[in-house]
């Protein structure tokens, strides 16, 4: 597993213990200074985990082992049976759909995939949609509205693919089709931000009745680098960027442009999958729960409201 810069010393300390348990052989006098070692790292752990930058946050959200959607699909889901195509050009790899049972729950799942390793990645286009990838998106939306299925969306993606091709074949309108028409899907919509949620790439995706954060994902209308490139003509500044632009889940909670933050386990999702996937699993079926005792009117309402009061405007 990659070692993140500000782990090296919680690594140092666990390698040292696994040491000393290889060489203690059962020596009482060894378990001692192990426990005591045990104890010091755990300290170290809260201390170094509750003391996170921004930017070592994203770091923790870009990890290569960090579960992707597919993952989060097989951990969580009872059954799913994928469904391939937009009906129009062809089957976009970056997003991962079809029909799911979550908890006993029929629903309706998508996700946005980036891959493991160079041969994946290139596969799933880095997570990257293009214009019929929000196509595809929308027909399963559409699908699930037609049964009265619940939508979960996962987002995480560094943004829509911005080659010429893309432009080419629509991309803008693509998004632009997906933001109003999720207004009017007739069915709840469940949106969880899984990793990076970025720029209009997730937003083409993102519109739904409540929307929940793992712990260490972003969100944000451009990423830190991005950003760095376009305020300083320098991506190295990419730091600074990731402090002003306000995009970790606790920032975003309390602009009310999400509604909870899902917890992940210390360090990050990727020291244990299964119960990140747990606790995802646990708000979407609460969320589920409360979204499905509300009439599809006031549901609707609801939903545009929720987008329609997003900002805050100061007047000199």
């Amino acid at each position: 597993m990659d070692i993140l810069p500000h782990e090296k010393q919680i690594h140092e300390y666990i390698k040292t213990i696994e040491h000393l348990k290889k060489q203690s052989q059962d020596n009482p006098i060894f378990d001692v200074e192990i426990l005591k070692l045990e104890q010091k790292l755990e300290k170290l752990k809260q201390h170094v985990y509750s003391e996170l930058t921004p930017w070592q946050r994203i770091m923790i959200c870009r990890h290569s082992a960090r579960p992707h959607a597919i993952d989060f699909i097989r951990n969580m889901c009872e059954s799913f049976t994928e469904l391939a195509g937009d009906r129009s050009y062809k089957d976009d790899h970056a997003i991962v759909g079809g029909l799911a049972k979550i908890g006993g729950v029929k629903c309706v799942i998508m996700g946005q995939e980036k891959g493991y390793d160079t041969e994946s990645r290139v596969y799933r286009n880095f997570g990257m949609l293009n214009p019929e990838g929000f196509r595809k998106a929308l027909r399963l939306m559409q699908l699930a509205e037609k049964f009265h299925l619940p939508i979960v969306s996962l987002l995480d993606t560094p943004g829509a693919y911005p080659g010429l091709e893309a432009e080419e074949r629509g991309q803008g309108w693509a998004i632009a089709q997906n933001l109003r028409e999720m207004m009017r899907i007739n069915t709840p919509i469940i949106v969880a931000v899984i990793g990076e949620g970025c720029s209009g790439g997730a937003l083409g995706m993102g519109i739904g009745d409540v929307i929940g954060m793992l712990e260490h994902s972003y969100y944000s209308v451009i990423s830190p680098e991005g950003c760095a490139s376009i305020l300083w003509k320098d991506a190295s500044k990419n730091v600074e960027a990731a402090s002003a632009l306000k995009l970790n889940a606790e920032n975003l909670l309390e602009l009310k442009i999400i509604d909870a933050i899902i917890p992940e386990p210390l360090g990050g999702a990727h020291h244990d999958p299964q119960l990140a996937s747990h606790n995802l699993k646990q708000f979407i079926l609460e969320q589920m729960h409360i979204l499905r005792r509300i009439p599809s009117s006031l549901l609707l309402e609801q939903r545009y409201l929720k987008f329609r009061q997003m900002g805050q405007f100061l007047e000199g």
